[in-house]
């Protein structure tokens, strides 16, 4: 039964941990943009779908934007010299799409 619980145990904590990364990931998001300029909603919005459609990993990589002025003009730039077409098509769809208020 010892085995069983610390494999357990273990498993709990690892979710935490990946949960706990995707929702700090979105917070730095929602934040960056929010000082960006952009208003409150749309940064909300951007960053539920950004953290939903894209790894941990892809969402690093949007520390590209940081560089870029925070306009759609400068998302898609730096979008595209990320290098990857997924993050590319979510970004530019998310910031369309929130940006607009056809998603929520």
């Amino acid at each position: 039964m010892g085995l069983l619980k610390r494999t357990i145990l273990v498993l709990v904590m690892l979710a935490v941990l990946w949960f706990g990364a995707h929702i700090y990931a979105a917070w730095r998001i929602r934040t960056a943009l929010i000082e960006g300029g952009m208003n409150e909603k749309a940064a909300a919005c951007m960053s539920r779908r950004l953290s939903k459609r894209l790894t941990l990993w892809q969402m690093h990589k949007l520390e590209a934007f940081q560089e870029e002025k925070p306009t759609i003009g400068g998302l898609v730039r730096a979008a595209r010299r990320i290098d990857d077409a997924k993050v590319v098509l979510v970004t530019t769809s998310s910031a369309a799409l929130c940006t607009t208020g056809l998603a929520r």
